[in-house]
């Protein structure tokens, strides 16, 4: 595996090697001595999926409060998504600024979100299928997001993007600039 870091400081892609024949391929895709080496020790307590039907899908930008923050490792199984962090730690240098992978299950590369960032993706095709491991469980008490088109972050999502297929919650998420100081930048 190889672990690029990006633009964000802590957000990293992974990349796996694959070892293929004229049966298909063997792929690693989780190894914990070499992620913890690359990102940091986390705990995964939670694995979940989503399936988007319609290519141009919005989900996020989402993230969960202290002491429930979340790290996110996440993975297209089927299809492809325009994956998107944004950093939301106070005092960072990167605070409010954005980065994004294309992720794909013909890559199998993932992306590792750590906490204090949030998270969102627009389907690139259809019937895709994301899976992530969590540090924390959810709890929709300290469940939280932010606008997925702040014009203070202003993310280029894909021309695809279709705003009207985002959920209720994610239609009246608050402005960056409305946020509390949820996380700040460790030391």
């Amino acid at each position: 595996m190889q672990f690029v870091s990006l633009d964000l400081p802590g957000v990293i892609e992974i990349r796996p090697r694959r070892l293929g024949d004229e049966r298909g391929y063997f792929a690693e895709t989780f190894r914990l001595a070499q992620f913890c080496e690359a990102a940091g020790t986390f705990d995964f307590v939670q694995e979940n999926e989503s399936l988007s039907a319609r290519p141009g899908t919005l989900r996020g930008l989402h993230f969960q409060t202290a002491p429930f923050e979340q790290g996110k490792l996440v993975r297209c199984t089927a299809g492809a998504i325009f994956d998107v962090a944004v950093d939301l730690r106070t005092g960072s240098p990167t605070y409010g600024k954005w980065v994004a992978v294309e992720l794909s299950a013909a890559l199998g590369n993932q992306l590792w979100v750590p906490p204090g960032f949030a998270h969102g993706f627009c389907t690139l095709v259809p019937n895709t299928v994301v899976s992530y491991k969590v540090t924390a469980v959810y709890s929709p008490e300290h469940d939280k997001g932010v606008a997925w088109n702040d014009p203070d972050i202003a993310v280029v999502w894909p021309d695809i993007a279709e705003p009207e297929t985002l959920s209720a919650k994610d239609r009246v998420q608050p402005a960056l600039a409305d946020l509390p100081a949820w996380f700040a930048l460790e030391d």
